[in-house]
């Protein structure tokens, strides 16, 4: 360990010579069943729910079938954290250490993880343990099936959130009919006509429409309009909500953030005279095995290793661009302005991407090499936080609700089973029939309404 620190003190000096601009990173070494755990809950400590154990036994899977290593896990703040393996080599872990000072160059830099840390504070790892402990103590007073059946619709729904608002967004204001008139004497002087404030009165009996436009931000609108949620339920669809704005720069940005920090942790060790010879081969093997384009023994991939394409991309940029024209792009871009202006076709043939389709029987085949294919399909599980768009369009009176699915906007179909139960889940909190407005596998109009049990 001293000698980590002695080289992890070293390498972020000599980041800070190259350009680096970022808050301290708190390195820690760690046993590889917290690094394991950490990664499937996506914190240290989070709260508590069965989907965890669930992504916890599939990532297991992977990783004795050789499929997945956990090298590090960073989180973003001020200070940065970082965690390492404590079983792995000290090449590895110094090899990490880069990896990590280029994570955190990113995130000071990119104007999503910038607007997150404005609005969620630097301090996620302290946030979300309280979060964790408020939740406790809800299940100690309302028993575990009632708090679970809360997060059961709540992470039934972390991907449904509405970006472009405020992480701590105000109520909806008046109508523009009730809205305070500017301040206009002949107006004023109208409302002050015999009769005319009783006839303003009347005009406002009927109730404003709920919401009063397409509402996207499924979170925040159950939290704040649900009939009959109690405020400790209304707390935990708005904690996953404050989660979800965190998270969602590392998967907007994924394709960005791990090849920018795999450019820099190569170009760091190269830099770094002060490694031993011995140490850096090792540490420069692990660097072929992270942006290797496909797993272990085989010639061929069919799906994309982010670190291995961002890498190349980033060489690619820095190569014709220049250093200063890539730190630019880091600051505007997301994945989708990355991989759509700096993916070019000469680039996906040498990195032989294609687009292919599996039929029923096994057999896979290439449908399309051509760029703008390819593209699209590498960022089409990304849009919309990797989920289809679906917004509430209405509250009737009896308080029953009316979801629409954007079909054709976000051009994805639903999986009606799955759609089926993520509204069994929420209706248990809505407590009032819930409608989903989509298509079926042909395209023709469907209804799933659900009405609580």
């Amino acid at each position: 360990m001293n000698d980590l620190r002695d080289y992890a003190a070293r390498l972020e000096a000599l980041a800070r010579t190259l350009g680096f601009t970022h808050h301290p990173v708190e390195f820690e070494l760690v046993p590889d069943r917290f690094m394991m755990e950490t990664a499937v809950y996506g914190l240290p400590v989070r709260m508590p729910h069965w989907s965890f154990g669930v992504r916890y036994i599939r990532e297991l899977v992977q990783r004795q079938m050789g499929l997945s290593r956990i090298f590090e896990v960073m989180f973003p703040g001020d200070p940065c954290h970082a965690y390492l393996v404590d079983a792995n080599s000290l090449a590895e872990n110094v090899l990490v250490v880069a990896h990590v000072l280029g994570h955190a160059d990113f995130a000071s830099r990119n104007a999503l993880f910038v607007r997150s840390m404005a609005m969620a504070g630097g301090h996620i790892l302290e946030q979300a343990a309280a979060r964790a402990n408020r939740i406790e103590q809800a299940l100690a007073v309302h028993g575990q099936a009632r708090v679970e059946a809360v997060l059961d619709a709540a992470l039934a729904l972390e991907a449904h959130v509405d970006l472009q608002r405020e992480l701590h967004r105000k109520p909806y204001g008046p109508p523009a009919s009730e809205a305070p008139a500017r301040d206009d004497p002949f107006l004023e002087r109208w409302r002050s006509l015999p009769g005319e404030a009783a006839a303003a009165a009347g005009e406002r009996t009927g109730r404003p429409p709920l919401p009063p436009r397409p509402e996207t931000d499924l979170l925040w609108f159950v939290a704040q309009h649900a009939p009959d949620l109690d405020g400790w339920e209304r707390d935990i669809f708005l904690a996953v909500r404050e989660e979800s704005f965190y998270f969602h720069p590392v998967f907007a940005c994924q394709i960005m953030n791990e090849g920018w920090a795999s450019y820099w942790h190569a170009r760091l060790l190269r830099e770094a005279d002060f490694l031993p010879n011995d140490l850096y081969l090792a540490a420069i093997k692990a660097h072929s095995d992270v942006v290797r384009p496909h797993a272990a023994g085989r010639t061929l991939a069919l799906s994309v290793n982010p670190y291995h394409l961002g890498f190349s991309i980033w060489e690619h940029v820095a190569a014709a661009q220049g250093l200063e024209a890539a730190r630019r792009i880091v600051a505007e871009e997301d994945d989708f302005g990355f991989v759509r202006n700096h993916l070019d076709a000469a680039l996906a043939e040498e990195l032989d991407l294609f687009v292919y389709e599996a039929s029923d029987d096994g057999r896979i085949r290439v449908v399309s090499r051509d760029i703008a294919d390819v593209r699209e399909a590498i960022l089409g599980p990304r849009f919309n936080f990797g989920s289809p768009r679906v917004a509430a369009t209405a509250v009737a009176n009896d308080g029953a609700l009316t979801l629409v699915h954007d079909h054709a906007g976000d051009g994805r179909g639903l999986d009606l089973d799955r759609a089926k139960r993520v509204l069994d889940y929420v209706v248990r909190v809505w407590r009032r029939p819930v409608a989903l407005h989509t298509v079926d596998a042909r395209g023709q109009p469907e209804r799933l309404t659900v009405a609580p049990a």
